[in-house]
């Protein structure tokens, strides 16, 4: 697919969740996400937008979704066992993980690639201990069979997963077109405003620019998850709707994920 243009602003955006201002009305927004594994257009309507100015980066995300739908309250849940939007950025030897569920709950993890960790190294520091019992090691999704039980099937192997990390200065906001868990009537869905400082994105920079230079290009995952009861069985794994398919079930790979340039 050809790359997302991110179109800069000169102001900021104070995200709560209305993405009808004036400032998302003239962003380019993104085609209809389509399955992850096969490319085919996404059970329901979602779209993203990305903006940017020289202190953030602001991502919009718009979902079609008939029965809003949200339970998990407690920061860091493991959002996606339910519907959830997710944006993650990639850092090169490191990434970013961001899932929010339509009542803002947020969940975050740092990875890591195993293979970049080094005693000395940019990763080796307080903030990233893998003795911290919120340091677990990662192979990717739904591939831990046969021989790819211990490491995946991705070929850099293993992350380590930061589970405890916060971005510094994120901020999310969500809006809801519809009633939230109640199923007597059809909603038209829910919006999710992400903005995120340049100053927080030091270790995904990799050494680029910040904020980028016009022309600049990252990878990032847009995508959702999506609950669907069938017969009163809940189908697993749970659809997945992206920007850009991927051709397995497989979020965690960052060079099949997004690109995004960043234009003036």
């Amino acid at each position: 697919m050809p790359p997302y243009i991110a179109q800069k602003i000169t102001s900021g955006i104070t995200p709560d969740g209305d993405i009808s201002k004036d400032v998302w009305q003239q962003a380019t927004w993104s085609h209809r996400f389509v399955d992850m594994v096969s490319g085919a257009p996404g059970l329901f309507n979602t779209q993203a937008a990305i903006l940017w100015s020289d202190t953030h980066l602001y991502v919009a995300f718009r979902a079609e979704e008939p029965f809003v739908e949200a339970h998990l309250t407690e920061r860091d849940a493991i959002i996606f066992l339910e519907n959830d939007l997710e944006l993650f950025i990639d850092g090169g030897d490191c990434y970013y993980e961001l899932e929010v569920n339509a009542l803002n709950t947020v969940y975050e993890v740092f990875f890591i690639w195993k293979d970049a960790y080094q005693r000395g190294s940019r990763f080796d520091t307080p903030a990233f201990d893998v003795f911290s019992t919120q340091a677990l090691t990662f192979g990717g999704d739904f591939d831990r069979s046969g021989p790819s039980f211990w490491y995946g099937t991705h070929p850099r192997g293993l992350r380590w997963a930061f589970l405890n990390y916060d971005m510094p200065g994120l901020e999310t906001a969500v809006q809801i077109d519809g009633t939230l868990n109640d199923n007597s009537d059809i909603d038209k869905g829910w919006t999710l405003e992400i903005a995120i400082p340049w100053a927080s994105l030091t270790l995904l920079a990799n050494g680029r620019s910040l904020p980028p230079q016009p022309g600049d290009s990252w990878r990032m995952f847009l995508g959702r998850f999506q609950t669907l009861t069938v017969s009163g069985n809940e189908v697993q794994p749970h659809p997945a709707m992206v920007m850009t398919p991927h051709g397995v079930y497989d979020t965690h790979q960052p060079e099949k994920w997004s690109e995004v340039v960043f234009n003036r």
